[in-house]
């Protein structure tokens, strides 16, 4: 009985000890990972050139506001970071690796020995699949083929399953996750997606076969899947996925939990919950060679996913000023000091490049001498005109404004550009944490009433009355006729007429969505459920939650119609 009693007691040990090992590996057993996008590497020229002529410092940006020349040395700092980082297993690349790669090869052969030698020096992997600007299917340099040979040790060489005549394949990542690396790009079209049933059905295929070999299916595309920006199939209709969200439903029924994507060039994170109660994620990274020059960091266990947001805030800029002349040196020491902020002040010029260069004559598309003409160039230069003056000051938007009896905020910024480009940054940059009362929204609001107000009163003064306009002239009457009209109306009637309130009041839900990140889901540093919990066991609890979420957004765009209106009416006679 006693030598009974102490094999039990001695397997009981064991067994405990066992128990706790077991227990503890569990708990402290994650995957770490980095995700970056957007590379957009292109290879770096001996000397600046001229973009932006009349630009006192960064003349030399451009119209898509991307760190070329420095995006070598960017993707260098990244993956530098995830050397050092010693549980960081592998990285992730969603697409776009090279910004010209569907015709310049050598940029793509020098992304891949950049990947090359982090992989041999470091023993982690990295994975990639294409986006639109890396390859393309007939007459273009370099084909999906050519892809795939170049990046062939980056997921290729370790690949499960692949797919003839398109980039996708499946890998695993550890004894834990497998990866779906799924080709979203059409084969005829630069920026639209290539989504089909096929290609739907076939993720949904391996992500069942991933659950049947004891794995987690993870996601990676260069498309999104979720929106991004408010309705963005409308907006933005050729960055996400057609049928996105019956695609996600299906998805996210199959298991896969964490979807990797790019293309958008912000960093946000967006959720679905399925009808069953499963949650999708998808996390757009923004592009690495734009500002914020952001990356992410993952660690996953099977109880919980935590993210968060990197940031590439210096380069070897020695190294750059070596290989490229030209550099302003006021530009050099910005880099330098914080290589962040010269990013954002480079983006920001860009953005306004590209913006007012879309409002010129020869965009537009109408020439002089063709009807509507003047008509056109009288609204767009007088819009022009407003974003480029200064805010605050003797002759700025402010004192103008106050004329027509709209009131401009006090503020840091110096001209509607400047609102408008950081506007554009947050959007990039994710947790945007602006609101309708803010200063920036109040500041761009207002400044469109006064164009509204000034333009349409120019358009008729130089168009319909320009005859009367010069007759009044020669009795000494300076001032238009729709000029002096418009400022004595609202003088007398307010600054925003009630129709224009009345949409506001209409669209105010909509810019709440792109200027504030009210999904539940922060954008760059947060902690979601992992793959080892469970959805809703009752579909019906979720179905009641959906019912409630609908219900929640009728009442929030009731309230800022009625919050508005009630505004309107104080200020507005009756």
């Amino acid at each position: 009985m006693k030598r009974f009693l102490s094999v039990i007691l001695s397997l009981a040990l064991i067994l405990s000890c066992v128990t706790v090992g077991f227990s503890v590996f569990a708990q402290d057993a994650s995957t770490k990972f980095a995700v970056a996008s957007d590379l957009h590497y292109v290879v770096p020229r001996e000397e600046l050139e001229v973009n932006i002529p009349d630009e006192p410092l960064f003349w030399f940006a451009n119209r898509r506001a991307q760190l070329e020349n420095e995006s070598g040395f960017i993707i260098d700092e990244f993956l530098r970071q995830c050397a050092e980082d010693e549980d960081c297993d592998f990285v992730l690349i969603p697409g776009d690796l090279a910004n010209d790669g569907r015709i310049e090869v050598q940029q793509h052969l020098d992304v891949a020995e950049k990947l090359r030698k982090f992989e041999q020096e470091t023993g982690k992997s990295v994975y990639v699949i294409n986006g639109n600007h890396d390859n393309g299917a007939a007459d273009i340099d370099f084909k999906y083929s050519d892809f795939v040979t170049t990046y062939y040790e980056f997921g290729y060489d370790e690949a499960i399953v692949t797919v003839e005549g398109t980039c996708s394949y499946v890998a695993d990542l550890n004894d834990e996750y497998r990866l779906i690396a799924l080709d979203s790009c059409d084969p005829t079209k630069s920026t639209e997606d290539g989504m089909s049933t096929d290609k739907v059905n076939w993720v949904l295929e391996q992500a069942e076969k991933a659950y049947e070999d004891g794995k987690y299916p993870i996601l990676m595309m260069h498309h999104n899947l979720l929106d991004h920006l408010p309705v963005q199939r409308i907006l933005s209709r050729n960055f996400i996925i057609r049928n996105h969200l019956s695609t996600a439903e299906k998805f996210a029924n199959a298991g896969i939990k964490l979807v990797f994507t790019g293309h958008e060039h912000c960093s946000d994170a967006a959720v679905y919950t399925s009808t069953k109660g499963n949650k999708i994620y998808d996390f757009a990274t923004t592009s690495l060679t734009m500002a914020p020059t952001s990356f992410r960091m993952f660690t996953v266990t099977d109880e919980e996913v935590k993210y968060e947001e990197k940031y590439i805030e210096s380069i070897d800029v020695d190294a750059l000023t070596s290989a490229v002349s030209g550099y302003p040196q006021e530009a050099v020491d910005m880099m330098k000091e914080d290589f962040s902020v010269y990013a954002k002040k480079f983006l920001k010029v860009g953005v306004e490049f590209r913006l007012a260069k879309g409002m010129r004559m020869e965009e537009i598309g109408i020439e002089e001498g063709q009807p509507f003409y003047n008509l056109v160039y009288t609204a767009v230069t007088g819009l022009t005109d407003v974003l480029e003056m200064p805010l605050y000051g003797e002759g700025g938007i402010q004192e103008m404004a106050a004329e027509y009896n709209i009131e401009i905020p006090d503020s840091d910024y110096y001209n509607c550009w400047d609102v408008a480009t950081q506007l554009v940054f947050a959007h990039y940059a994710g947790s945007e944490d602006y609101d309708l009362e803010g200063t920036e929204v109040t500041i761009f609001l207002r400044a469109v009433a006064l164009v509204l107000r000034s333009d349409l009163a120019a358009i008729a003064d130089n168009t319909l009355l320009s005859a009367a306009n010069m007759l009044l002239e020669t009795f000494g009457y300076e001032d238009g006729i729709a000029d002096s009209i418009t400022k004595f109306a609202t003088d007398k009637l307010g600054g925003v007429s009630t129709v224009e309130y009345f949409l506001l009041a209409l669209i105010s839900p909509l810019l709440l969505e792109f200027i504030a990140d009210d999904d539940g889901v922060d954008d760059n540093n947060g902690t979601l459920p992992g793959y080892g919990v469970s959805g809703s066991d009752v579909a019906m609890n979720n179905f009641a939650e959906k019912i409630k979420n609908i219900f929640d957004t009728v009442i929030m765009y009731i309230t800022y119609i009625i919050k508005i209106l009630t505004r309107a009416a104080e200020v507005l006679p009756l």
